[in-house]
């Protein structure tokens, strides 16, 4: 029998870079058509590299150095030399912005093994290569930041975090990219991933907040890095919002019953910002609508980001 595949969701992710792109690679901006690395680069024929996904505001890189800074830990982690210092990366992402003529947008910035022969020994790869991709992206619609968006719980569990670090930001993302099906098989946008011992872990490409009640009023929480997540920095950004809000921030495990119970459930990413979830699994969440305390904190995200974004 033939199906009709389902209509896929928004998605938060870059829209396809036009013809005549610009892009830095291994110092040069060179045109997109020209911007090629070899069949037998490590990063293509293992995933073995690492990457950030970087946010353009008004012609300022948000928390440019703070990517960076992840950037290097990852590349650290898997003996990774990217030949280059963090200063060098600064200006090299600064120029592919300008030669683009971009005021908002965003960045991928990906660092891969490099050329080797067929097998995985890293040290036998010649050198590592670096390319920055500047581009528009393609956001959610404003109508789901209103309204929220439904997710589900993916049956993919995360990578367990003792196998290899979630905090590193590698180019081998199979283990979201199985559950990120899950959700587009289900019509939604994004699904939760449980770590091995079944608490909440994060979604495929965003970090994941509730709302609940507590002995000093509303709280807002997450889950801590130990339940195996990347240290998204815009969690972190959102964190730090929250506690000058007055909020009381926690860190603590989760499971499903704490989303379905929860009054309100957001997420937070590079890509997506803050937006808010209401219906987990087809149960509703809260009120059915984006709370109170979740508009306050889009609302604030937005206005730290609005004229003068940090870079650092």
């Amino acid at each position: 029998m033939t199906t009709t595949p389902a209509a896929q969701p928004a998605s938060p992710h870059p829209a396809s870079a036009p013809v005549g792109r610009t892009v830095w690679l291994d110092g040069d901006l060179v045109p997109q058509a020209d911007a090629n690395i070899s069949v037998f680069d490590h990063g293509v024929l293992y995933g073995d590299g690492v990457f950030e996904g970087i946010r353009i505001y008004n012609g300022r890189v948000f928390k440019l150095d703070t990517h960076l800074r992840r950037l290097f830990a990852s590349a650290l982690s898997l003996r990774l030399d990217i030949g280059y210092t963090i200063e060098e990366l600064a200006a090299a992402t600064r120029a592919t912005v300008d030669a683009n003529g971009l005021t908002n947008g965003y960045i991928r910035l990906c660092v891969t093994r490099g050329n080797g022969p067929l097998g995985i020994n890293p040290f036998l790869c010649e050198k590592s290569r670096t390319f920055i991709i500047a581009a528009s992206i393609k956001l959610y619609p404003e109508q789901m930041y209103r309204e929220g968006m439904s997710i589900i719980t993916a049956a993919t569990v995360r990578n367990h975090a003792a196998a290899l670090s979630p905090r590193i930001k590698s180019l081998n993302y199979l283990n979201n990219i199985m559950a990120k099906i899950e959700a587009v098989d289900a019509g939604v946008p994004e699904a939760v991933m449980l770590n091995p011992q079944g608490f909440v872990a994060e979604c495929t490409g965003d970090n994941l907040f509730i709302v609940r009640d507590s002995p000093l009023g509303s709280a807002v929480v997450t889950p801590p890095l130990h339940a195996g997540i990347l240290e998204g920095v815009t969690r972190n950004e959102v964190m730090k919002l929250a506690h000058n809000a007055g909020y009381t921030v926690v860190e603590q495990d989760l499971t499903r019953h704490d989303l379905y119970v929860a009054n309100e459930l957001f997420l937070t990413g590079s890509a997506a910002e803050v937006i808010a979830v209401t219906k987990v699994d087809g149960r509703v969440i809260g009120q059915g609508v984006p709370g109170p305390i979740t508009n306050d904190l889009i609302g604030r995200f937005r206005a730290l980001v609005a004229n003068d974004a940090p870079e650092d």
